[in-house]
């Protein structure tokens, strides 16, 4: 059975048995009674227990090779990677919230596999469900030629909405920002001293929009309000249906590469400025994979030099925004990096029509910044930095733009 056949007929399968058992509420996982172990020679078996069952679907992606598991909804709570995890077959699992209403699961695959066989199980008495997958390994041609994200309404992201590039505003009426917390659902981001960077920058992007908000003259919209995963190129979408003038992606990441200390501002670039910043990028951009997004196909060399042709415009107005950025924090005793002023291919900076920076607020593998980011008042300090660099670029960009066109 074809890959998209079998995740249909999961769905229909698990349908037909919502009559039957009330599949409508949260799921949560029993820890107790879920474990990847060895199956046969190559094989692998999927025990999931949950507390009652969910519809559900499969299917794989390849570069790199990951096996997606869709739930209709588990909280996974309690389920420890390296406790579930139990062969080296699977390179590697996430699981996380996905979109409001559903939860995934990646496996990372050490080599091809495909779906030898699958049961969903409900007790008669309880109303627990086990997960049972048998996965065996297959070919490298034939697992290609099945791997792919099916399109199917209600499970998946929405496509991200081509919009046609906004006519330049004249100045008047409020800043439009769009605030991007990075990570988030299915991809935690960096994870140190008991929390995560998703949830941190969230907290951050909330008390920022609140001090844009009673500073006046800013309109502020979020990439994500909540714990839930948005691709990379749906976050630059967003900003296009918003329209927003400008575009502020917020990070805390873990780094050992170079002087990982203090806050710095990033701008889009094609080569990074350092060993550092290259590696930076490379983490930001494997969210998409670990969440499980489909890549194949995603560039397009024909709209990329189109796109860079129309950056060139964008780019002194980026240049100016993130130096003032820089400044205003500075102002507000940082710590900032000993280079705060940075370059990296952030794809997350790509949109052409908008000026976008990422702000590292520091890095969770120093201490000394780890200990400022949890602080509320160290954080307060920031974003009225962060609102003092966007009133300076503002102002100096009207100015600009207005000489400009005489």
């Amino acid at each position: 059975m074809s890959r998209i056949l079998y995740a249909i007929a999961l769905i229909w399968a698990l349908t037909g048995a919502a009559f039957a058992h009330d599949f409508s509420a949260l799921a949560r996982v029993l820890s107790d009674q879920s474990r990847i172990t060895d199956d046969g020679r190559s094989g692998v078996r999927i025990e999931l227990g949950l507390s009652q069952g969910v519809p559900y679907r499969v299917f794989t992606l390849r570069d790199p090779y990951r096996m997606v598991l869709d739930f209709q909804e588990v909280d996974w709570t309690g389920l420890e990677a390296d406790s579930f995890l139990q062969t080296d077959r699977i390179s590697g699992v996430k699981f996380g919230a996905y979109v409001p209403g559903w939860s995934r699961m990646v496996l990372e695959l050490g080599a091809p596999l495909a779906v030898a066989t699958s049961d969903l199980r409900v007790n008669e008495v309880d109303g627990t469900a086990r997960l049972s997958l048998s996965l065996s390994g297959t070919d490298f041609d034939t697992f290609t030629a099945s791997a792919g994200a099916p399109r199917q309404p209600g499970w998946d992201l929405p496509e991200p909405a081509v919009t046609p590039v906004r006519p330049r505003r004249d100045g008047a009426g409020p800043l439009l920002v769009m605030l991007d917390p990075g990570h988030g659902g299915i991809d935690p981001g960096a994870e140190a001293g008991g929390t995560d960077e998703k949830t941190l920058m969230l907290t951050f992007a909330r008390e920022l929009r609140e001090a844009l908000l009673r500073a006046g003259g800013y309109q502020v919209v979020m990439t994500r309000v909540d714990d839930h995963f948005v691709s990379l190129e749906r976050r630059i979408a967003l900003a296009h249906q918003a329209g927003a003038d400008v575009f502020i992606s917020l990070h805390a990441d873990i780094l050992s590469e170079g002087r990982a200390h203090g806050a710095a501002v990033y701008t889009l670039a094609d080569d990074a400025s350092d060993v550092a910043s290259h590696k930076l990028a490379e983490r930001h951009d494997r969210g998409d994979l670990i969440s499980g997004v489909d890549l194949s196909g995603a560039d397009d060399q024909v709209a990329d030099v189109l796109l860079d042709i129309a950056r060139q415009e964008t780019k002194p107005r980026t240049n100016a925004l993130a130096r003032a950025i820089a400044d205003g924090m500075t102002q507000q005793g940082g710590p900032m990096n000993n280079r705060p002023i940075r370059m990296a291919s952030f794809s997350v900076l790509k949109a052409a029509d908008i000026p976008s920076v990422l702000i590292e607020l520091g890095f969770l593998s120093s201490s000394r910044d780890l200990k400022n980011i949890k602080n509320p008042e160290w954080r307060k300090g920031m974003a009225r930095g962060i609102l003092s660099g966007l009133e300076k670029w503002r102002q100096e960009d009207l100015v600009k733009r207005s000489l400009i066109g005489q």
